[in-house]
């Protein structure tokens, strides 16, 4: 009984709405105009989100999560609280200069894929592109392109398996994404 209430609850059209309005206001708030309406931002521990960021539908960004400019993130796609996608920092290779003066180097774009789960306290540089369908373990340290539907863990982060063996699974999958928005079910 209990579960069968929190089901209707959590799928029901009250809590959809209130999502949408809590994005709508932190939309407005940091003045992301290329986040999707559908996107939910957990703004409970402050989160840094670059203004030119672009999210797709469903994606969810946890709590005190860091995202840099020049960051494009798929539909349906998870990053857990604190995962960080962050630029390539200090010019190290100009002689005479300290760092802190040497600039930048040229900010790359960072694209991540439909459908993809990012573990909690992930490290992403800059520049770097997830492919859909990918699974980064918590605390993992992305320097290289993650290819789609592998799973990846570790520092830095390799590749330990994939998330669809089978062939036709992985179609399947790929097919979905490729289809209309999937209206959404919520987990409890």
């Amino acid at each position: 009984m209990l579960d069968t209430l929190r089901r209707i609850v959590r799928d029901s059209p009250l809590r959809i709405l209130l999502r949408r309005v809590q994005t709508r206001w932190v939309r407005l708030r940091y003045g992301l105009s290329g986040v999707h309406p559908t996107a939910s931002i957990n703004t409970v521990a402050g989160v840094e989100i670059s203004r030119d960021v672009r999210m797709a539908e469903h994606v969810y960004i946890g709590a005190g999560c860091m995202i840099n400019d020049g960051v494009s993130i798929g539909r349906y796609t998870m990053l857990a609280p604190r995962v960080a996608i962050v630029g390539v920092d200090h010019r190290m290779d100009v002689a005479g200069k300290p760092m802190i003066f040497s600039g930048r180097p040229e900010s790359r774009p960072t694209v991540i894929g439909d459908d993809v789960w990012i573990g909690i306290g992930t490290v992403i540089m800059q520049g770097i592109s997830i492919g859909r369908g990918a699974v980064i373990g918590a605390n993992s340290f992305v320097n290289r392109d993650v290819p789609p539907f592998e799973i990846w863990v570790g520092t830095p982060a390799r590749r330990v398996g994939e998330r669809f063996p089978d062939p036709e699974q992985r179609r399947a999958h790929m097919a979905m994404l490729d289809g209309p928005p999937v209206r959404p079910s919520y987990c409890s």
